[in-house]
């Protein structure tokens, strides 16, 4: 009986494993009825390593693929060459500017802003380089036009295109040589030669690659709009992200007009940078400086509020003045809750623990609820000073010291570990009014000047950085040699 040249695969939606077999539940992720049924065709032996079969049995050759060895010292790439947007804080993100042929993915929840933040950019490149193409699978044209018209863009040199098809896609790509591409967004594509529906494994990763492939030949930037799941990772298969060059995540609390845009991969440039949007009517509008818009106003508290801290923080290469919020509350009886916003719970947790453990705190009984004001995420572990301090403050309600930021990594026993770049958070927070900046005494610039101001600078452990920030009063507040606790009013 001649074999067949075709097979049936089972792949799982969530984590790509592969079984011969349908299942209720994978048995890598555990995910239950995520595995589809897809046929394809049977491998065949690749010609010298650069053929594979792919959508109905083609073979294909790689793009990424070159006949010959070449010496590594003779490869040329400039990566100064990049399309500047003409947004400001999106260029920044991105190092300067999308690198030619680069291939980026930008996700956020739905309603976060991402089609209005692309559709700006498109209008600010067709502007300033060229023609754009935008593609669409989830909206009509007239819909766009209606939300262009909203934001005040005229669309000159803005090519809309609605199809899900990626061979169309491409065929325009050929045809037009824009400046830039948008596709909104790439869970919408389809290849019609290959099985599954949009959004499956198959169909988004075939898709990407070969819309990848056409970016590298083309020297044409392309920006993939992608969705996001209920945890906030990017939905579709975890090939996606390897597959790009750049991934970028919009984010904001839906009752806070603050976006946050972080860089999440690149490798053109710096990670972790952080560009910063006010959502507005007329759309996505550049914060020019983000660490005033992060505080709040000061004058509109008469008394410092406990249970607030201000972080000194270095995200991406900027510096941020943040201002982190604690609430502890008794739990009652029942096991206590840790909440966080902003920040990584089990960072979270680590603070606690050490608060309770080597400060003295009684937080085992204790509901600790934390917040990272206006949407912001903090990602870098001098954030744990700040953190420790607001709940402090909360837990004994006195106030932290509100000419004071602060910054620095708590490590288990206790102590301060050193933070990078402690001038640059010291200046930026003078330049926003603050009097003093809390850091671990290995950061501390001693410059020989004397003073309260500049003895604040200096700390070792957790307990001494809160003996400094919260003044030697409030209800039962006592300051012992390395504990600091909270003693019973009489």
């Amino acid at each position: 009986m001649p074999r067949s040249n075709v097979k049936t695969v089972y792949i799982c939606s969530e984590c790509e494993t592969r079984f011969q077999r349908w299942e209720g539940r994978c048995s890598r992720c555990g995910a239950w009825n995520a595995l589809n049924e897809f046929i394809e065709p049977r491998k065949k032996q690749a010609a010298n390593g650069i053929r594979a079969m792919v959508g109905d049995g083609r073979e294909q050759l790689n793009p990424y693929s070159s006949i010959e060895p070449i010496e590594l010292s003779q490869v040329t790439f400039d990566t100064s060459k990049r399309l500047i947007t003409g947004i400001g804080e999106f260029d920044r993100v991105l190092g300067g500017g999308a690198v030619a042929g680069s291939v980026m993915l930008l996700s956020g929840e739905p309603g976060v802003g991402k089609s209005t933040l692309l559709l700006q950019t498109a209008a600010s490149v067709a502007a300033h380089h060229g023609p754009v193409l935008y593609v669409s699978g989830e909206e009509s044209a007239d819909q766009i036009r209606m939300r262009a018209g909203r934001l005040g863009i005229t669309g000159d040199r803005i090519f809309l295109l609605s199809t899900d098809d990626v061979d169309g896609i491409i065929a325009r790509i050929d045809l037009l040589e824009p400046s830039l591409v948008v596709i909104d967004s790439i869970q919408t594509v389809t290849a019609s030669d290959i099985p599954g529906s949009a959004g499956s494994v198959s169909q988004v990763r075939e898709s990407a690659r070969r819309l990848t492939a056409r970016a590298k030949t083309s020297g044409i930037p392309l920006i993939l709009a992608g969705h996001v799941t209920k945890d906030g990772s990017i939905a579709g298969p975890r090939i996606l992200e390897h597959t790009v060059d750049v991934v970028l995540q919009l984010s904001g609390d839906p009752s806070n007009s603050l976006r946050t845009l972080h860089g999440i991969k690149n490798r053109y440039a710096h990670t972790n940078e952080v560009g910063i949007f006010e959502m507005g009517a007329k759309g996505m509008l550049e914060v020019t400086d983000p660490s005033k818009s992060l505080l709040t106003d000061r004058s509109l508290r008469p008394e410092p509020a406990p249970g607030t801290a201000v972080a000194a923080v270095i995200e991406g290469t900027r510096p941020l003045i943040v201002e982190v919020q604690a609430l502890t509350s008794p739990s009652g009886g029942q096991t206590a809750r840790r909440v966080a916003t902003g920040i990584d719970l089990a960072r979270m947790n680590q603070v606690v623990a050490v608060l309770a453990r080597r400060v003295g705190l009684p937080l085992a009984s204790q509901d600790v609820i934390v917040s990272v004001t206006g949407g912001m995420r903090l990602t870098e572990p001098a954030a744990d000073l700040p953190v420790a301090l607001a709940i402090a403050s909360s837990l004994l309600d006195v106030a932290v010291d509100p000419v004071l930021a602060a910054a620095g990594e708590i490590g288990l026993s206790g102590e301060l570990r050193p933070v990078p770049q402690s001038d640059r958070r010291r200046s930026e927070a003078e330049r926003l009014g603050f009097q003093g900046c809390l850091l671990p005494s290995i950061t501390s610039n001693n410059s020989g000047n004397s003073g309260a101001l500049e003895a604040k600078r200096g700390v070792a452990t957790l307990a001494e950085a809160i003996r400094i920030a919260l003044p030697r009063q409030g209800n039962g507040l006592h300051y012992g040699e390395s504990r600091v606790v909270s003693e019973p009013s009489a």
